[in-house]
């Protein structure tokens, strides 16, 4: 929790992990440092990758403690509200970027931020994003449409000039690892680059609560808050009602690419889906965070009499799969027709709709699970994400 970097690697991640889910603005240096010792931290419940301190002199300082996976570099940002910029001083030095807040002006470059965006009532602060086509909002669509959101490439070589020519207050940016000369470029120009780490967490709650990352550079730390909190509530009223049920059906996850198969580890983003969901998910007891690489014999030797599989990368009917290979045909889910997808719940332009939103709507996923996996506990549910293979 695309453009073709993040569909390709969300292909990737998610697909594996769920399958499955710096800024150089520099001022100018002042003489003085404001006193920090007063500080009082925004509540952090699930999320791993960040913190967020409230200065009692307005400031707010958030840091991106996993930028990426296995990342052993940290990033801290100072928000300073645009009304006290002329009262305070902060040495440039000991941040990666000083931005004022409410920021105006806004680059993006992951479809995952734009639900984050559009909760918070952000939306028009967005002025691009790279590959646009992607996006499946409806309401971000428009803005497209409009003109008021532009096209800026791909994200792993993303136009600059374009970038530069439209001046944003600020670009949040990601990166599988710290090289990446593009947003070196940027920052340059005085542009910040704020990573956002949202994809590395592992717990559904987790992908989910950096919408609270988001909230203090427009402002809207209680929205963001609230909303949190009336997702946290659903998703574990709906992990109540799974805990609940009779029985605990076996799971088999992923498919082949390139004759390996991956599917998630049992740390995972889409095994806690499953774990929360009350299913025995045949691989939880790995201790892998991302993907686990198999042959098809060894999937098959574990997984031939799963009851369920749950999510079979990016195939959407029965005879994609078997085209692709026959080796499928030989589990029990496939031949019982007991395999489930995402990738039949698409936006306008095709981006697949749970890439997008499934990080900031945990509860929609665990929902559909338990509708799929514990027939009768959610019987007038309709399914969001996860549809009966065609």
């Amino acid at each position: 929790m695309k453009n073709r970097r993040i569909t390709t690697m969300l292909k990737r991640l998610l697909f594996i992990s769920y399958l499955l889910l710096l800024c150089g603005c520099k001022q100018e240096k002042k003489e003085t440092i404001v006193n920090k010792t007063n500080t009082k931290s925004t509540l952090i419940k699930y999320a791993n990758g960040f913190s967020i301190q409230n200065q009692s002199n307005g400031i707010t300082i958030i840091r991106v403690l996993k930028p990426w996976a296995n990342a052993k570099t940290t990033y801290t940002y100072a928000l300073v509200p645009k009304e006290l910029q002329a009262s305070v001083t902060l040495n440039k030095n000991e941040y990666d970027a000083i931005i004022s807040t409410p920021v105006e002006h806004i680059v993006v470059t992951s479809t995952t931020h734009i639900p984050a965006l559009e909760e918070l009532g952000a939306l028009n602060q967005l002025i691009g994003f790279p590959d646009t086509k992607y996006i499946s909002s409806t309401a971000t669509r428009k803005l497209i449409d409009a003109g008021k959101i532009k096209e800026l490439g791909v994200n792993e070589s993303i136009n600059t000039e374009a970038v530069l020519a439209l001046q944003p207050d600020l670009i949040f940016g990601f990166a599988i690892n710290g090289g990446n000369s593009t947003y070196e470029t940027i920052q340059r120009a005085n542009i910040p680059v704020v990573y956002n780490g949202d994809w590395v967490e592992e717990t559904p709650l987790g992908k989910a609560e950096w919408i609270k990352f988001f909230a203090p550079f427009f402002n809207k730390t209680q929205k963001a808050d609230a909303i949190f909190n009336n997702i946290e509530t659903s998703y574990l009223e709906a992990k109540k009602l799974a805990a609940g049920a009779k029985s605990k059906p076996t799971v088999l996850s992923g498919a082949m690419y390139n004759d390996v198969w991956y599917l998630p580890g049992g740390k995972s983003w889409a095994a806690n889906f499953l774990k929360d969901a009350n299913a025995l998910y045949l691989w939880n007891s790995t201790d892998e965070n991302g993907s686990l690489s198999f042959s098809w014999e060894s999937v098959l030797d574990a997984g031939q009499h799963a009851e369920y599989w749950i999510g079979p990368a990016q195939f959407s009917t029965y005879q994609e799969m078997q085209d692709a290979s026959e080796h499928y045909m030989r589990f029990d889910a496939f031949k019982k027709r007991k395999v489930f997808t995402t990738a039949n719940t698409k936006g306008e332009t095709g981006g697949t709709l749970y890439y997008e939103l499934a990080p900031q709507r945990p509860d929609l996923v665990l929902k559909d699970l338990i509708h799929i996996l514990h027939p009768g506990l959610l019987p007038n549910y309709t399914p969001y994400f996860f549809k009966p293979l065609l």
